[in-house]
């Protein structure tokens, strides 16, 4: 095949790995993270090994926290929380903290994660879908003025983007809403610039852009902090209480947030999020003009105003064939690019570490694929 000369070797035999979570991360993030497993700077443990409570977790802990708040223009009175349970428990603490007597939270519905974390909120009292996109199968996300909210809602929620789906606002949502703005920005943050004044609460799991599985970083603004206190909480639970003590209120994930503050030195050392963006830019660009250039042969799920930069789906003709493309793309060490099971077809996820030689290792191969099967 053609695409073989176009194969860009990388170090350590590593394949481009397209899964949508957890992803590749910076091989040098990688490397410095192995160089000082065994022994942490001349500390004589792993960072494994500390204590969360001593000096020197609580240097990585604090630059670690310091970072996040630079690369997002964080300001000082906003808390940034890394927090257990993923951003899948985030689904229930959300309206555990920011429960207000006599308002309903509003729903935003626009795939597979929105909907979990409407799911869950019910369990926890009356929710309201202000839109929702399940009769087009969830290919597309609300203008601003779309949504119909309820008069005076608890909050909002949406979720960026849809890894499923490959679904993206691709903006800082501008809602007729005077209320609390949460986003689960999972697997769009750090990848392009965000507004922080069109939002209140922005949390995300930190496998996609951020590290390791194990924690889930948790933003929030002054006004959604004054109504979590409010709330009596158990302490694992409490947005107030792991504000009040830094994240560190129990035994913290500390590896995770460890590899979470090599991420960030990465992309900071770089020029920070300024300069990822315009590469993400790119690295989706060339998938889709294949796909927009096959004649029908690569179908995309999501319309075309939504198009996510993270998360590329797509269909082939058939079944037999999207096999025959998994099956020749994998010799190529172009690896988990199998959609998902709910959608099928093909998924390409090509987060902030992902190297631009494997877009164009890709865009590369499905142009040749194309001209032979189709």
């Amino acid at each position: 095949m053609q695409t073989e000369s176009a194969q860009a070797a990388l170090p350590y035999d590593r394949v481009y790995n397209f899964s949508a979570g957890p992803v590749m991360l910076p091989t040098e993030v990688l490397e410095e993270a192995r160089d000082e497993l065994l022994n942490f700077r001349g500390t004589g443990m792993s960072v494994m090994e500390m204590s969360h409570r001593g000096k020197d977790y609580e240097a990585i802990h604090n630059e670690t926290v310091d970072n996040l708040r630079k690369l997002m223009n964080v300001p000082d009175d906003w808390a940034v929380l890394f927090l257990q349970g993923g951003a899948s428990l985030q689904n229930a603490l959300v309206p555990m903290n920011l429960k207000q007597e006599g308002k309903i939270p509003n729903y935003i519905d626009t795939g597979y994660w929105g909907n979990k974390s409407i799911g869950d909120a019910k369990k926890l009292g009356p929710v309201h879908i202000a839109w929702t996109s399940e009769p087009t199968n969830f290919d597309s996300v609300p203008d601003d003025d779309e949504p119909q909210f309820t008069d005076s809602p608890a909050y909002v929620y949406y979720t960026s983007n849809e890894t499923i789906g490959g679904v993206d606002y691709l903006r800082d949502a501008k809602f007729n809403t005077d209320a609390l703005v949460v986003c689960d920005a999972s697997s769009n943050i750090l990848s392009r610039p965000m507004d922080l004044s069109r939002y209140d609460v922005i949390f995300a799991g930190a496998q996609k852009n951020q590290g390791i599985a194990g924690v889930a970083t948790v933003i929030v603004s002054p006004r959604a902090l004054e109504i979590a206190a409010k709330q009596d909480l158990p302490l694992m639970f409490s947005w107030t209480k792991a504000h009040k003590e830094n994240s560190i209120h129990n035994t913290c994930p500390c590896w995770a947030i460890y590899m979470c503050g090599l991420y960030y030195k990465w992309l900071l050392k770089n020029g920070g999020v300024d300069w990822i963006y315009p590469i993400n830019e790119r690295k989706a660009k060339r998938v889709y003009d294949v796909i927009d250039a096959s004649e029908g042969f690569y179908k995309p799920h999501m319309k075309e105003k939504n198009r996510s930069r993270m998360n590329i789906s797509f269909q082939l003709p058939n079944e037999e064939l999207t096999d025959k493309f998994l099956a020749e793309a994998k010799p190529l060490k172009m690896s988990t690019l199998k959609g998902h099971r709910s959608v099928g077809g093909v998924r390409a996820s090509m987060y902030n570490a992902f190297p631009e030689s494997g877009s164009e290792l890709l865009a590369s191969f499905m142009v040749d694929f194309a001209k032979r099967n189709g």
